[in-house]
């Protein structure tokens, strides 16, 4: 599903990210797991990921990040009008974990409401956001992709433990001046014919924890890795194409590619796909694994604040993650 901004303009105004102090090294999984610091680098490009303390939720590290996009978008909590936490880890599976942000951040004034789009999550956000705004609904938005993952991994896989992580980004959102930069497209899509690839089979539905099944670990994360690689490939490279080229861009005018930081390997294959130089890509996956619905944003945050890029300057963001769905965005800072 493609889409341009409407006749009001939209606008990234502000960005926040929050990762938990606890650091979970590869020497550490050596010891919990049979892996090795090799083999997990070799293979994904992560050195370390973070860890939320055990009284720590996804709603306590999205507040965090957002106090620091709204800190730095210049206005209060009480003038935020839309949150929308994407996740797949949320506090409670009701009420949704933007209700706790909402009473947290004091954003009292807001609507709040969770998405559940796997690590597209995000972008899915900024879309409903930007369409939100452009209508008229609101004046402004505050998006966020927050996860807890450790929650929801056998720590005893190693073919899963080893590569995510926890942590939170927030964007907030508004309605563009005519001198100010504006989201230009954002693309996104679903093939839910292949929910089997990545997914937690248990804990919903169609497959309640009972004290039946509860020590088969149904309520953590699986995947098919193969195929997701293959997948996250193809659908990324043509997601990114799409808004680069809807914005009358070419890969040359990209000043920076913020993709999703699952593994190292399919960065590097989209890169050359899309032919955008290494130089030209942000990559934080070594320090934080796959963070999920909060990888892209946690991203976008530390290169802004590091001035990767600025004002005027055109940065992409692509995402993939199970559904399967993806996204993208083009962007004028």
């Amino acid at each position: 599903m493609s889409g341009s901004s409407s006749q009001i303009k939209v606008a990234i105004a502000g960005t926040g990210s929050y990762v938990p102090e606890r650091v979970l090294t590869n020497s550490d999984l050596e010891i919990m797991v049979d892996t090795s610091d090799e083999w997990i680098t070799t293979r994904t490009g992560i050195k370390e990921r973070r860890i939320a303390a055990e009284d720590e939720f996804t709603s306590h590290m999205a507040v965090k990040a957002s106090r620091k996009a709204i800190e730095q978008a210049g206005i209060s909590p009480s003038e935020v009008e839309l949150i929308i936490v994407a996740t797949i880890t949320p506090n409670t599976l009701t009420p949704a974990t933007a209700c706790y942000v909402q009473h947290e951040l004091g954003a009292h004034q807001a609507v709040a409401f969770d998405i559940s789009a796997a690590c597209s999550g995000f972008l899915y956000a900024m879309r409903l956001a930007e369409r939100m705004i452009s209508g008229g609904t609101c004046k402004n938005a505050l998006i966020l992709g927050a996860e807890k993952l450790s929650a929801f991994v056998n720590w005893d896989d190693r073919s899963t433990c080893v590569l995510f992580g926890d942590g939170a980004g927030a964007a907030l959102l508004k309605r563009a001046r005519e001198e100010e930069g504006q989201i230009l497209a954002i693309d996104i899509g679903t093939d839910g014919g292949q929910t089997d690839l990545l997914n937690i089979p248990g804990g919903g539905s169609a497959c309640p924890i009972t004290q039946e099944n509860a020590d088969q670990r149904l309520s953590t994360l699986a995947m098919v890795g193969t195929d997701v690689f293959k997948q996250a490939v193809t659908r990324m490279r043509d997601s990114a194409n799409s808004v680069i080229e809807r914005s009358g861009l070419r890969s040359g005018d990209i000043k920076l590619l913020i993709p999703h930081q699952a593994n190292l390997r399919i960065i590097e294959a989209i890169t050359k796909r899309i032919e955008i130089p290494e130089d030209r890509v942000f990559v934080n996956l070594h320090k934080y694994g796959n963070t999920s619905a909060a990888a892209c944003a946690i991203a976008l945050d530390e290169a802004h604040r590091a001035q990767k890029f600025g004002p005027g300057d055109h940065i992409v963001m692509v995402a993939f993650g199970a559904g399967l769905t993806w996204a993208s965005a083009a962007i004028r800072w």
